[in-house]
C-alpha cells in the first residue's frame, strides 16, 4: 500500500484504534510463519446445518419453484453473470479450472493464488489484474444456494454433481490462508453462510468426502474471523458479517473449538449492531439503502437461525428490522426498487445469482413474513429464494402517503398526488456516511430524487466501480454528479482515498411543513471552511409541481455555482430558452423552468467532469441526461421550478 494512503487511514483513527491496527499487523505477520494446511481444520461431525430451511424451501410456492429452478439451470449450464459481467461460460462436462476462482472476468487476467499468503496481495491499490470485487463475488460460492434449494426440491441431479464438485475444487485450489478469498473478514463470513446455507437445504444428499471438506473450510473460517474481527472505523456492514457469519458457524457446527465462546460474543455483537448500524427510525447508518438491506438481511438470517436454536436474538433487532420494512415502504418507487442513496455493491446474503434490482424491497417483504407484519407500501417484486425461507407475503400492501421525516437517518420524503400525477420525492439531509471514515456515502447533501407516475426522474448516478474505478471512483461519488449545488466545481466533503473521507459536511433539516402546501428546508456547512457559506435548500410543493430554490447564506459577494439535475437515461432532454422539457419513456413530459437568469449546460456522456452518466449496477455506467444551472448567486439564490401538469 502508498505511505499517502497509510497517512490519510491514520488521520481517521483514535489512538486506541492505531494500537488495534498495530496488534493486527503483528497477527498477520505471525500467521505468514504458520503452517496453515487443510489437516489443521479436520473437523468430524455431520451436516452442519440451519434448523428449518430445508422445510422452508419444501414448502415454497410454485413461482418460487420456477425461480430456483431456472437458477439452477443457468448455472448447471456454466453461466455465470454478477456486477454487470458475464463470466467466461463453462461447458457442462468441462471440468472446473482452478484459476476460475482467481480469474478477473473483466481484464482476462488472473490475481496471485494458493502460491502467495493472503495479507501479501496488493488489492487495494491493484490496476493491472483489474478490481478484486469481481474475484470475491465468484469466491463467496453464492450460485450453489439455487443449486441445493434444486436439490431440496427433487431436482436435476446435476445439479448435486456441481455442488459437490464446486466444493471439491474450492477446497483444492485455497488452502489457508493463500490467495485473494481469505484477505477479508466479511468474504469468509459471506462463503461460510453460504455454504451452511448450502449443506441446510442439500447435506442429506452430500457425499461424506464432501462434508469432511465443506467442515475444514468451515472451522477454518471461523478461526480466521476470530482472528481480524472488523473493528473501530472498519466496523460497519463488514463487522455485522463477521458477527453474523460467527453466529451462525457456532449454531451449525456446535462441535467447533471455542464455539460457545464464538456464539455467545457473536450474539452481543449483532444485538449491539442492529441498533447502531439500522437506526431507529429504519435507516441505515451508512446512508445507503441498499447497504442497508444488506446488514438487515444478515441480522434476518442471523435471527431465524437463533430462533430454530430455540434461543432468539433481543428485542432490539426484530424491532430495528421492522423499522427497516417500514422506510423500504416508504421510498420505493411502484416496482419495488429504491433511490440509490450513496454506494451499492450488490452484496446478497441468500441468493439465486442474479441481478436483483428490487432487493431491499424483497429484504423489507422477507421480513414482514418473519415478523408476521405487513408495513405500508410492500410492493411485489419477482420471486426469490428468501421468500420461501422466510414466508414473505404474497400480496402487496397500500403505499403510504403524505411527508415521513426520517430524523435519525437525515431523509424527508414525500408521497402523493400532485397535478394529477403520482409523485414520490426524497430530500438529502443526512450525515456523508457511518463512522469516521465514512466508508460508502457520497457527498450528496441536499440531493433531491423524484420518482413519477412509478418512474425515476431525478436519481443519483450510482456506484460504478470500486478499487479500479480511479477517477471515476471520485466522481460518482463526489457532488458535481449528484442533484444538489456545488460551488466553483468544490465538493462539500473532502474525497481522502475510495473508501475515506476527510472533512465531512453536516447537514440538517431546518424546517418542515405537512398538508397540502408541503415545505421542506435544509441545510448543510460543507462549504463554510472554504467560502464561508453555508448552502440551504428549500423544496415547496405548488399548484403544478414544485419548487427548489438554493442559498447561500453568509455570502458577502455572490459566488459562481453549478445546480445539477440528473434525469434517468430513458429520459430525453430538450432546451427551449431557459425550460427544459423532460420527456420519459413512458408517461408525460415535465417542464423544468429556471427563473433566475444564469447558463444551462445540457451533458450526456460526456468527460467524467462534464457529466451525463449513470451506473444502474455496479460494473456498468449509461449515459444520461444531466441539467446543470451556471450562474452566481448568495443570499437571494436561485430558483428552479418544476411544472408536472
Amino acid at each position: 500500500m502508498s505511505l499517502a494512503w497509510y497517512i490519510r487511514r491514520l488521520r481517521s483513527m483514535s489512538p486506541a484504534e492505531i494500537a488495534h491496527r498495530v496488534r493486527e499487523l503483528a497477527l498477520k505477520t505471525s500467521a505468514r510463519r504458520r503452517t496453515e494446511g487443510w489437516e489443521r481444520y479436520a473437523s468430524p461431525g455431520g451436516v452442519p446445518r440451519i434448523a428449518g430451511l430445508r422445510e422452508a424451501v419444501e414448502r415454497a410456492s410454485p413461482e418460487v419453484r420456477d425461480a430456483i429452478h431456472r437458477a439452477a439451470r443457468r448455472a448447471i449450464e456454466g453461466r455465470f453473470s454478477a456486477l454487470g459481467c458475464d463470466w467466461p461460460r463453462r461447458w457442462p462436462g468441462v471440468p472446473l479450472s482452478a484459476d476460475l476462482w482467481r480469474l478477473d472476468p473483466v481484464t482476462g487476467r488472473l490475481w496471485p493464488g494458493a502460491d502467495t499468503f493472503t495479507f501479501d496481495i496488493n488489492y487495494r491499490h491493484e490496476r493491472r489484474f483489474g478490481d478484486i470485487k469481481y474475484v470475491w463475488e465468484i469466491n463467496r460460492l453464492q450460485f450453489l444456494q439455487p443449486l441445493a434449494a434444486e436439490v431440496a426440491l427433487g431436482g436435476d441431479p446435476k445439479a448435486l454433481a456441481l455442488i459437490e464438485e464446486t466444493i471439491g475444487s474450492w477446497h483444492a485450489s485455497n488452502p489457508p490462508f493463500r490467495g485473494l478469498a481469505w484477505n477479508s473478514g466479511i468474504e469468509c463470513a459471506l462463503r461460510a453462510i453460504s455454504l451452511i446455507v448450502v449443506a441446510s437445504l442439500a447435506g442429506d444428499r452430500l457425499s461424506n468426502e464432501t462434508i469432511a471438506r465443506m467442515r475444514e473450510i468451515l472451522a477454518a473460517h471461523a478461526f480466521w474471523l476470530r482472528r481480524f474481527p472488523s473493528r473501530f472505523s472498519s466496523a460497519n456492514n463488514h463487522l455485522v458479517a463477521e458477527a453474523a457469519g460467527e453466529l451462525i458457524l457456532a449454531i451449525a457446527m456446535p462441535e467447533l473449538p471455542r464455539a460457545f465462546a464464538l456464539e455467545t460474543e457473536a450474539r452481543r455483537a449483532l444485538e449491539a449492531e442492529a441498533s447502531r448500524q439500522i437506526l431507529a427510525d429504519g435507516m441505515g447508518a451508512e446512508q445507503s439503502p441498499t447497504y442497508g438491506a444488506f446488514t438487515a438481511e444478515l441480522l434476518l438470517l442471523a435471527a431465524i437461525a437463533a430462533r430454530g436454536s430455540d434461543k432468539p436474538l433481543s428485542a432490539i433487532v426484530d424491532q430495528r428490522l421492522g423499522q427497516f420494512a417500514r422506510f423500504v415502504g416508504w421510498i420505493a418507487d411502484a416496482s419495488g426498487a429504491v433511490p440509490a442513496f450513496g454506494d451499492d455493491d450488490e452484496g446478497r446474503v441468500l441468493s439465486l445469482a442474479g441481478y436483483e434490482p428490487a432487493y431491499a424491497m424483497s429484504v423489507a417483504r422477507a421480513i414482514s413474513g418473519y415478523l408476521a407484519q405487513t408495513p405500508e407500501g410492500l410492493v411485489s417484486v419477482s420471486p426469490h429464494l428468501r421468500d420461501a425461507i422466510f414466508f414473505a407475503p404474497p400480496a402487496p400492501t397500500p403505499p403510504p402517503r403524505g411527508l415521513a421525516t426520517f430524523s435519525s437517518g437525515g431523509l424527508s420524503v414525500v408521497r402523493e398526488t400532485r397535478a394529477g400525477r403520482e409523485l414520490v420525492l426524497a430530500l438529502d439531509h443526512g450525515p456523508l456516511g457511518y463512522l469516521s471514515i465514512a466508508a460508502h456515502g457520497h457527498a450528496d447533501a441536499l440531493s433531491l430524487l423524484v420518482a413519477l407516475d412509478g418512474r425515476p426522474l431525478l436519481v443519483d448516478p450510482g456506484t460504478y466501480l470500486y478499487h479500479s474505478g480511479g477517477a471515476w471512483r471520485d466522481w460518482f461519488r463526489g457532488t458535481a454528479a449528484h442533484n444538489t449545488l456545488s460551488i466553483e466545481g468544490a465538493d462539500q466533503s473532502e474525497i481522502s482515498g475510495p473508501f475515506n473521507w476527510g472533512r465531512k459536511a453536516d447537514a440538517r433539516l431546518d424546517a418542515f411543513q405537512d398538508g397540502a402546501t408541503w415545505q421542506l428546508r435544509a441545510s448543510h456547512d460543507g462549504y463554510v471552511p472554504k467560502f464561508g457559506v453555508r448552502h440551504e435548500r428549500t423544496v415547496e410543493a405548488a399548484s403544478d409541481g414544485f419548487t427548489v430554490r438554493d442559498r447561500l447564506l453568509g455570502a458577502e459577494t455572490p459566488l459562481p455555482v453549478e445546480i445539477v439535475f440528473q434525469l434517468a437515461a430513458d429520459c430525453a432532454a430538450s432546451r427551449d430558452g431557459q425550460v427544459v422539457t423532460v420527456t420519459p419513456a413512458i408517461g408525460a413530459p415535465v417542464r423544468i423552468a429556471f427563473e433566475t437568469p444564469g447558463d444551462i449546460v445540457l451533458a450526456c456522456g460526456a468527460p467524467e467532469r462534464s457529466g451525463g452518466w449513470v451506473s444502474p449496477a455496479f460494473g456498468l455506467k449509461h449515459p444520461a441526461w444531466r441539467l446543470a444551472w451556471r450562474g452566481c448567486i448568495g443570499s437571494s439564490g436561485a430558483v428552479v421550478r418544476f411544472v408536472l401538469a
